[in-house]
């Protein structure tokens, strides 16, 4: 039996990502999982409903990962029988040059769930940590000061009703190796594929370095950082859904009271 890892670190722990196994999968096999995640996946869809009509609450959720680790593949899974009103997907590329004449918030803070939704970061304000740290693409006197700033954000956005969750979806270079190939063996998903991702590829230490000091130093009570193994799809999408329901669950979600009176309310022929 494989041993237990803990996929949400201690607030304050030190991160090395090697000491977390992207093929863990505990005592669960994919055809015991596949069973569990067909009732999670209802259990989600009437917690979301609930979120959405009592409006006084809302949920972030941020994915992050090294290009393939799935994240388009986790917001299609975990997602898949919710209500689309009350679930909006927002998708952060490299910052533009305006976007980089602002402050780094400027352009995430318009797209905080309002009361009632649930966001989805596929990729997140975590990227001038780390593509804009790796690439030096602002002096590190900057970036330095960036993780202060995200954790001040993100409190000012549990203060105000909305939860937090932050995953990490964690592949091995290998495992990301042959998912490029896929991609380049099937013509359909060539679209997927850029030579750039390559570059990136070869940055893999640095990024490691960078996701490490994220999560270590961005790691909070109030948004919790989750470091998800990923070479297993099945594995990845049962975790995120597992913990999307139990954080719903944890927010006293109810249905709000119909008017008064309508127990004596006759619908007219």
């Amino acid at each position: 039996m494989a041993k237990k890892q803990r996929l949400v670190p201690n607030v304050g722990d030190a991160i090395k990502l090697t000491d977390y196994d992207p093929d863990y999968h505990g005592s669960l096999d994919k055809e015991s999982a596949a069973a569990e995640y067909e009732e999670l996946q209802k259990r989600l869809a009437e917690l979301q409903e609930k979120l959405y009509a009592q409006g006084e609450k809302s949920l972030l959720v941020v994915l992050q990962a090294m290009d393939t680790g799935g994240k388009d593949g986790t917001i299609k899974a975990a997602f898949r029988d919710v209500n689309p009103q009350g679930v909006d997907v927002v998708a952060f590329k490299q910052p533009s040059a305006e976007e980089l004449a602002h402050d780094f918030l400027w352009r995430v803070h318009k797209h905080t769930p309002v009361k009632g939704q649930i966001v989805v970061f596929n990729r997140s304000h975590y990227e001038d940590v780390l593509v804009v740290r790796v690439n030096n693409f602002v002096p590190p006197e900057r970036w330095q000061t960036y993780y202060e700033h995200i954790n001040a954000f993100e409190k000012l956005l549990a203060e105000n009703g909305t939860r937090i969750l932050k995953f990490y979806l964690h592949i091995s270079k290998a495992e990301q190796k042959e998912r490029l190939q896929a991609r380049l063996d099937d013509i359909s998903k060539h679209w997927k594929f850029a030579t750039g991702d390559l570059k990136v590829r070869a940055q893999w230490d640095d990024y490691m370095q960078a996701y490490e000091a994220a999560i270590e130093r961005c790691n909070t009570d109030y948004a919790p950082w989750h470091i998800v193994p990923a070479n297993r799809k099945w594995y990845r999408n049962w975790v995120v859904t597992k913990t999307l329901v139990e954080t719903l669950e944890s927010m006293d979600l109810r249905y709000p009271p119909g008017e008064e009176g309508l127990d004596t309310v006759v619908i007219p022929d």
